[in-house]
C-alpha cells in the first residue's frame, strides 16, 4: 500500500486480527440471508487466513488446566446436565 509504512501495514496482522476476521468470514458463511457469491468470498478469505489455524487460541494445549477442570466440576454439579454429559464430565476431570 503506497504512503504506509510497514508498521501501519502489518496493523491488522496481529493473531487477535486475524482470528477476528476468521471469526467474521465463518459467521458469513452460517448466515442463511448471505448470497453464495458473498459465501464463496469467505471461503476464499478463511483459507488465505490459514484456514482452521488463523483461529487464535483455539489449541488445546492453551487451555489453562484449572479452567478445564472448573468447567468439567460446574458440569458435574449442575442440576441441569443430563447423567451421561455428567458422567462424560467425571471421566475428562479423571483423566487429567
Amino acid at each position: 500500500m503506497a504512503g504506509l509504512s510497514a508498521a501501519d501495514q502489518a496493523i491488522n496482522e496481529s493473531p487477535e486480527d486475524i482470528s477476528n476476521q476468521a471469526q467474521g468470514h465463518k459467521a458469513n458463511l452460517s448466515n442463511p440471508n448471505t448470497s453464495e457469491a458473498s459465501k464463496e468470498n469467505s471461503r476464499q478469505a478463511l483459507e488465505d487466513l490459514g484456514g482452521e489455524d488463523a483461529f487464535y487460541g483455539k489449541k488445546e494445549e492453551e487451555k489453562n488446566p484449572g479452567n478445564v477442570a472448573g468447567g468439567l466440576k460446574a458440569t458435574i454439579n449442575n442440576p441441569q446436565v443430563s447423567d451421561e454429559a455428567r458422567q462424560a464430565a467425571q471421566e475428562k476431570l479423571d483423566n487429567m
